[in-house]
């Protein structure tokens, strides 16, 4: 468990409680104010009493010396506890807070330190998710492509049309799959560029929808290996309005959106449930509005800002609907990676009924006047 977490945690260098923090600078110059002020008091008894002034001396060190050591280890002591903190995540150990009680430049610092932990545990968590979702992905159509080769070379089976059709599958399970993987390694490098052109909504809408029919029903009898739905019981709706709306955008990219928005609403719809994409013509020229409703469960409101995380499988019981898996949770994110690449954006809107999602596209990038 986190060590010494605060109960509220705060921004670098925003005081406690509306209260302006001191600073070091401020402590370190009341050190010397007090030191002065109690050299020049004991000076001022010394000759008030006749008092030596070897003893009075003597006095003045001692008293300043402890007021000294007093604010060292006030500065030193939170310093001790961030190093042992650093130390502990060098070595993995993630799980490690310091503690944020102070109003001065080492309190802004612990928030930071404690921010970084947060960021280094969740790509932590992240990396063993990948690791772990990757291995279980691979290992099914693997184990399915060695039966049918293994069941072929030892005389089981011939290597007829059917077997050949099975391991054909197994392989493009395994396609999918690395073409996921691709698209995040796009991701986690940064921008790829766009290819940006007009054209018509509706037959293109279509012309996805019906590619995701298809494929779901090839699909159709076998587990799915990359969490790609095998559903062929909901069904797909397309409503565009105007008839003969266009859109400036790349269209690679607004099919790996709309893709992955599908697969994903169609695993969390119920048995012959409905599907919508929604097209609308934007406020700017050429700028277009995208919308993805299923009949599921929804999504509770405090889960809508991580559902485009990577990863992210949803909270909801019974998320998926038969005939699909959890898959990897790569899809949502890749979807609002393309998005931004447009500089567009995407997010959970309200809804009566199940999820909608809700992408906006810039269309043509405005020309200065």
């Amino acid at each position: 468990m986190s060590e010494g977490r605060s109960a509220a945690r705060r921004s670098p260098g925003e005081p406690w409680g509306g209260v302006r923090p001191f600073s070091i600078k401020t402590k370190l110059g009341a050190l010397v104010v007090i030191s002065v002020l109690i050299t020049t008091g004991l000076m001022m008894i010394a000759l008030r009493t006749e008092t030596e002034l070897r003893f009075i001396t003597v006095f003045s060190m001692i008293a300043t010396l402890l007021i000294t050591q007093f604010v060292a280890h006030s500065l030193t002591s939170p310093l001790d506890e961030m190093n042992a903190v650093a130390r502990s995540i060098s070595h993995g150990d993630y799980t490690r807070r310091v503690r944020e009680n102070r109003w001065d430049e080492l309190g802004d610092l612990a928030v930071t330190i404690n921010r970084m932990a947060d960021d280094l545990e969740a790509e932590d968590r992240q990396r063993k998710e990948l690791v772990a979702n990757v291995s279980h992905e691979l290992r099914t159509p693997i184990a399915g492509l060695r039966a049918v080769l293994e069941n072929i070379v030892d005389g089981v089976t011939r290597a007829d049309p059917e077997t050949m059709r099975t391991a054909l599958k197994q392989t493009e399970r395994l396609g999918r799959l690395v073409e996921t993987l691709l698209d995040l390694s796009r991701l986690d490098n940064g921008v790829v560029p766009l290819k940006q052109r007009r054209f018509e909504v509706w037959p293109y809408l279509s012309g996805v929808l019906k590619e995701a029919n298809m494929v779901a029903s090839a699909r159709a009898g076998m587990a799915s290996g990359s969490g790609s739905h095998t559903r062929t019981d909901v069904h797909l709706h397309l409503d565009v309005s105007p008839p003969e709306l266009t859109a400036h955008a790349d269209p690679e990219r607004i099919h790996q959106v709309v893709v992955n928005l599908i697969d994903n609403a169609v695993k969390h719809s119920p048995p012959h449930g409905r599907v919508t994409v929604k097209a609308r013509r934007g406020s700017l020229p050429e700028s277009l509005e995208l919308e993805v409703l299923d009949e599921g469960p929804g999504i509770p409101r405090s889960e809508w800002h991580r559902v485009f995380e990577r990863f992210n499988r949803g909270s909801v019981s019974r998320p998926h609907g038969p005939g699909s898996d959890g898959g990897t949770g790569l899809g949502l994110a890749i979807a609002r990676w393309a998005v931004d690449l447009h500089g567009g954006r995407i997010g959970v809107a309200e809804s009566e009924r199940g999820c909608r999602i809700l992408i906006t596209l810039p269309g043509l990038p405005s020309v200065p006047s």
